[in-house]
């Protein structure tokens, strides 16, 4: 998988992608990320990506043009199977979703910021808007890594252990059971016998009843979308 993705602070994400699991995915060559500065695409010596809106009001507007060379500019290299736009009224950011992009080859995710785009980007480039949540950001960056740490970790060979990401919370509707390790008994504590018994069967069944109840506690709403 390659993402591109499209930002005029680029500096915000030299951090997600120089660690842990979207580093390793690198090192092994199975997923490559590159921060694009969109003021590379911008005219004049100021560099300008932003401008007052029309009608008025607070804030200020990113513009289509440096934003459509850059696209343009990009589409030469390869084809997107989605050019997505992080922005807080796009559709809500879930574990389908992530599974549904962990499928694709190419993505390129455009940041917003300000008061967001000029619309007509929307309209002439994007192919899916994404949210992570009923809440607003200084900018699509720090959302965009969410996305990117979210599908890329799901690519096979990225976890070390490749049924780690079935048994994630969300996948199979449900959250993830409680989860134990060494001591076995910490002042008192003790882990649920079933789970030091060593048979599968039901260790697999107390797992699951131990799913359903915590989201019966916490999410109720995801099951009431099962019924």
């Amino acid at each position: 998988m390659h993402i591109d993705i499209v930002t005029v602070v680029p500096g915000l994400l030299d951090s997600p992608f120089s660690h842990s699991i979207l580093k390793r995915a690198e090192d092994k060559g199975l997923a490559s990320i590159r921060v694009i500065n969109l003021r590379d695409y911008a005219m004049g010596k100021q560099k300008q990506v932003d401008d007052y809106a029309f009608g008025g009001g607070a804030g200020m507007v990113m513009m289509i043009e440096p934003i459509a060379r850059c696209i343009e500019a990009l589409q030469q290299e390869r084809t997107y199977d989605e050019i997505i736009y992080m922005t807080p009224d796009g559709a809500t950011f879930d574990q389908p979703m992530a599974n549904a992009l962990s499928l694709k080859k190419n993505l390129l995710i455009l940041c917003g910021h300000y008061k967001g785009i000029d619309e007509r980007v929307r309209e002439k480039f994007i192919t899916k808007e994404i949210s992570i949540g009923d809440f607003v950001l200084s900018g699509g960056e720090l959302a965009a890594a969410v996305v990117a740490d979210a599908v890329i970790r799901l690519i096979p060979g990225v976890l070390n252990d490749e049924t780690s990401a079935l048994t994630d919370s969300f996948q199979d509707g449900l959250l993830a059971p409680p989860v134990y390790t060494r001591p076995a008994d910490y002042e008192g504590m003790k882990v649920p016998d079933v789970l030091l018994s060593g048979h599968e069967a039901k260790i697999n069944e107390w797992r699951f009843e131990a799913s359903v109840r915590r989201t019966q506690e916490r999410r109720p709403d995801l099951l009431s979308g099962q019924e």
